[in-house]
């Protein structure tokens, strides 16, 4: 097994550590500890990327547990938020319903020795979900530690970002799973 796959099962171990972390009542800095864990994780997603494609490593395995470490790491992240109230179900699910779709529209594709690449939008996708997702770990840090002054004062701020970076994923989530399906519309056939 080459680093890079060795890379995303770290990231796939790294969502329960995650969810202990964030979810389990009584962990002293626990909050914390969950934001750091995952950073590591997203770190770990452009690194084994990179690594794969420099050393010329890709593999089938890389290739389809890559995607599903990163919605793991995803899902699980905005399932915790929902839970703590910080964002609204509904949005989420329609996050999740463009994974499932565009997995479904992927593996299609490759039962037709296709290869559906990531698209722009879905790139763009990606950043705005990891840059939502840390913007509303560091809210809910403010919010555990919030007894100063100075953390007490950028809490607000934090909580609009988060919300407005929240919001533009979510639309960028929509943009980019329409986008997928008509670039690949010819993929979809109903007469088989």
């Amino acid at each position: 097994m080459n680093l890079a796959n060795k890379l995303t099962l770290l990231r796939i171990f790294l969502v329960p550590v995650f969810l202990i972390f964030f979810l389990v009542e009584g962990i002293d800095y626990g909050t914390i500890v969950a934001t750091i864990v995952f950073i590591v994780a997203s770190i770990t997603d452009q690194l084994d990327g990179h690594i794969a494609r420099s050393r010329n490593q890709i593999t089938t395995f890389g290739k389809f547990m890559d995607p599903l470490a990163d919605k793991l790491l995803v899902t699980a992240v905005f399932v915790c938020l929902v839970q703590i109230g910080m964002i609204p179900a509904w949005a989420v699910i329609i996050i999740l319903s463009r994974e499932f779709a565009v997995s479904g529209l992927r593996s299609i594709a490759a039962s037709n020795g296709l290869v559906i690449a990531a698209s722009w939008w879905g790139k763009i996708k990606t950043v705005t979900q990891m840059l939502a997702i840390l913007l509303f770990l560091l809210t809910v840090n403010i919010m555990t530690i919030g007894n100063t002054n100075l953390l007490v004062n950028f809490f607000p701020g934090f909580l609009v970002a988060s919300n407005i970076v929240f919001y533009i994923c979510v639309v960028i989530t929509i943009i980019s799973g329409i986008d997928y399906f008509i670039k690949n519309r010819k993929v979809i056939t109903f007469d088989k």
